[in-house]
């Protein structure tokens, strides 16, 4: 079974593989449901998925009849104003199908113009903060990509007590010396304020190239071999207290849940160092070129 630790100060004991639903961004409902068979068989009881993941809120709908108690549900809004925040978190209650969510989080806020609207008097904040009052969120969480994410983070608790953060960590990003020191610096602030940390983009081997025919849905070329991700896994693991979230992708869901399942220690910077030479891994941000996918 998979480890749980306490969330942040919310109070729930979150296996520390989370649920990635942007997996379910353009499937069956079938197949939705099969996802959710290796959830509960696993012990994973948190999911995370947000307005802007295509069917993703719909697929996770119909579960809750029946297992809403079994996990922590967050999701998220992209959106920066408070009506349209307002009314982004309520399609998500009436799409999820439930009356409380657990978590809302102002999705990949890290340029400058929509983090200063998001966290203004009229901002999206103000909703999120709004619907925690009303009893339609509990916490409240930010998340993002790129290498000024960190940065952004750090800025965004100066603001208001976030419940949560999320951001890319694996090992590719961590040998830029300018993330890692921000990342470092992140994750203190969040140990002392008890804020919890989630990490995205733990199996990314680069972006795809303009030649290369996709093999996964992630929007990036991830690890595929069933020892490439149990390496990628556990390195994220060894990170003591973060949680790691699965990726936009069904077909790596099983791999990424049996490595959780037999961490024990952290891959040494040799075996990464090899891995990365032999499959060419490039780190998915770099400054300068923050785009990114869906997820």
């Amino acid at each position: 079974m998979i480890p749980r630790i306490p969330f942040g100060e919310t109070g729930h004991d979150s296996a520390r593989i989370i649920f990635g639903a942007a997996a379910l961004f353009n499937v069956e409902q079938g197949e939705a449901d099969r996802v959710l068979e290796m959830l509960l068989a696993a012990g994973v009881n948190h999911i995370d998925v947000a307005a802007k993941y295509g069917h993703a809120e719909e697929r996770v709908g119909p579960w809750m009849r029946e297992h809403r108690g079994d996990f922590f549900l967050a999701t998220k809004t992209g959106d920066r104003s408070y009506a349209e925040a307002r009314d982004s978190i309520r399609r998500s209650l009436e799409r999820l199908r439930v009356d409380q969510l657990d978590l809302i989080q102002l999705h990949n806020l890290t340029d400058e113009e929509g983090f200063e609207q998001a966290l203004s008097d009229d901002g999206a904040l103000r909703a999120c903060v709004e619907a925690r009052d009303e009893g339609l969120v509990r916490f409240i969480g930010v998340t993002g990509h790129g290498t000024r994410v960190a940065r952004m983070h750090l800025r965004s608790l100066e603001r208001f007590a976030f419940d949560s953060v999320l951001l890319p960590y694996n090992f590719s990003m961590m040998q830029q010396p300018g993330y890692a020191a921000d990342f470092d610096e992140l994750l203190s602030v969040c140990e002392q304020r008890n804020v919890a940390v989630q990490t995205i983009k733990a199996v990314a081997r680069r972006r795809w190239q303009q030649d290369e025919m996709p093999t996964t849905t992630t929007w990036y070329h991830a690890f595929e071999d069933p020892d490439d991700v149990t390496r990628a896994i556990h390195f994220a693991l060894a990170r003591a207290g973060v949680f790691v979230n699965t990726a936009s992708d069904p077909g790596l869901l099983k791999l990424s849940l049996d490595a959780a399942e037999c961490f024990e220690r952290a891959p040494d910077t040799a075996e990464m160092s090899a891995q990365h030479e032999r499959l060419a891994v490039e780190p998915l941000f770099v400054s300068g070129y923050e785009a990114v996918g869906r997820a």
